[in-house]
């Protein structure tokens, strides 16, 4: 590898993270160099055709409603990077064992017609919310620190304390309501019984009314190449195909930011870190594992709720009390027969994804960390319970579990796609109960995954609080310091 000691930042890993690591620095005149192992940039953001011919399905991430509301994306425009997104009719979907489904829409209004008796509890709990999730965002979407907007996240803070199962159970009286919200809960990857898991639910739905949840046109992989674009109309360089395995391969940069899991920071820096400091980071507490299928359909998902058809994203798990036995067995080790099942229709409203004529699929259900259990029969079991005749509609399909999904991107430690277990206490110090989640024991080297604050999903905000960091504690002085 050549001596690049001229760059200011040099960053490894190339999920949304650390691009937005990279094009925090890179925006404020700083060097730049990101190092990915793989042959193409983008971590959880690619997309691949892993059925069959012309069938292009999103890798892991596939619908992105914390990306159009992330301060960090807003600041760039990347629609003129070519980045292109689609917003279905409805975000989201939760069929019902009736026929029934409700149905999660921009319009508060409209969502609240799916809900029967709890319509207007429902319309006045998001009408409160709605009105102060733009200024809550920033105070979300971070670490712990005194909030910017104290009224606007005090609203969010009081309620999404509470577990999703409490919450749900108090605030509505009805199936439709109640599974709603649990399935949206389900996203915090922890039991609803747990503290701040209602939190998930509010966030997620004031985003959809606000925002929606949309996907990206070609794949989510374009919204990789889009950030990648940024940072070279920013001066940053990429380079692929690079694994670093020790912090002695990079050359001297006067900060260094790691999209890595703490596991990986062990392995490349347990020569340098303190003794006390590894233990943390070999005994981070993994969540949960994904166990995940793509198919290529010959027709959509012949769904008894034909208003199904009109979301993005369809919840299959029932009511709040199968939603919270499915998320709980996982918690507890095991393999739920009926689990909640996550599944997202990409190409009803994207037909370049797929031949003409032909549809696709994605989804994934919650597995304990690391298991090895093939679960395509219970989840497809799930999905024509609501969909009789999907089995029909399957043309091929690829499945990943979660060592698969590790060996695909070592990130996801078990199949933990969102970098760490969640409870209340770590939900904004993670991953290791630290005040400054970002800082390493290294002098500049910086850890900005989806294991620090504030977590899993695609939004960048890792990254760019890390990139903030480094800039506070490192870039006030002159610059060409060398760090390493």
């Amino acid at each position: 590898m050549r001596d690049r000691s001229d760059y200011d930042a040099l960053v490894v890993g190339s999920g949304p993270n650390g691009l937005a690591a990279a094009i925090t620095m890179a925006r404020e005149g700083c060097t730049v160099l990101l190092l990915e192992a793989k042959n193409t940039v983008g971590g959880g953001m690619r997309s691949d055709e892993l059925t069959l011919p012309g069938f292009v399905h999103d890798v892991c991430s596939a619908i992105h409603p914390l990306a159009v509301v992330s301060p960090f994306f807003r600041k760039l425009k990347l629609e003129q990077k070519g980045l292109k997104w689609i917003f279905p009719p409805a975000a989201l979907a939760h069929p019902l064992d009736d026929g029934s489904a409700a149905l999660l829409s921009t319009s508060i209004e409209d969502t609240a017609r799916t809900l029967g008796r709890d319509k207007k509890r429902y319309a006045r709990l998001m009408n409160r919310l709605t009105g102060v999730v733009e200024g809550a965002i920033n105070d979300l979407l971070g670490p712990l620190h005194i909030p910017r907007d104290p009224l606007a996240t005090l609203q969010f803070g009081w309620r999404g304390i509470l577990p999703a199962a409490t919450f749900a159970r108090r605030w509505f009286r009805d199936d439709a309501a109640r599974g709603l919200f649990a399935g949206i809960s389900a996203h915090a990857i922890a039991p609803l019984e747990h503290w701040t898991t209602a939190a998930f639910a509010l966030l997620l739905g004031a985003a959809g009314h606000v925002k929606g949840w949309p996907l990206v046109k070609g794949g989510s992989q374009k919204l990789a190449d889009a950030l990648a674009a940024e940072l070279f109309a920013l001066g940053g360089t990429i380079e692929t195909s690079v694994s670093v395995t020790s912090l002695d391969q990079l050359p001297k940069a006067r900060a260094v930011f790691l999209d890595l899991s703490p596991l990986q920071l062990d392995a490349i820096a347990a020569d340098r870190l303190p003794a006390s400091y590894r233990r943390c980071l070999q005994s981070h507490r993994y969540g949960p594992g994904a166990f995940k299928i793509d198919w290529a359909l010959d027709a959509p998902i012949p769904w008894k709720a034909k208003a199904c058809l009109e979301a993005g994203t369809v919840h299959v798990g029932g009511t709040l009390s199968e939603i919270a036995a499915s998320e709980r067995a996982v918690w507890e080790g095991h393999h739920p027969e009926h689990p909640f099942v996550l599944v997202v229709q990409q190409s009803l409203f994207d037909p370049s994804r797929v031949p003409s004529g032909k549809q696709s699929a994605w989804g994934y259900c919650h597995v304990p960390n690391g298991s090895a259990v093939d679960m395509r029969e219970r989840i497809e079991k799930q999905i024509e319970r609501f969909a009789p005749g999907f089995r029909e509609r399957i043309l091929a399909r690829s499945v990943m579990s979660p060592r698969e999904m590790e060996a695909y991107n070592p990130n996801y430690t078990g199949g933990d796609i969102a970098g760490g277990a969640l409870n209340s206490w770590r939900l904004f110090i993670r991953p290791m109960g630290r005040w400054k989640p970002y800082a390493t024991p290294l002098r500049g080297v910086y850890l900005c995954s989806a294991s620090t604050p504030p977590g899993g999903g695609v939004h960048g905000m890792c990254g760019y609080h890390a990139a903030r960091r480094a800039l506070r504690e490192r870039f006030h002085c002159e610059r060409g310091i060398a760090i390493l």
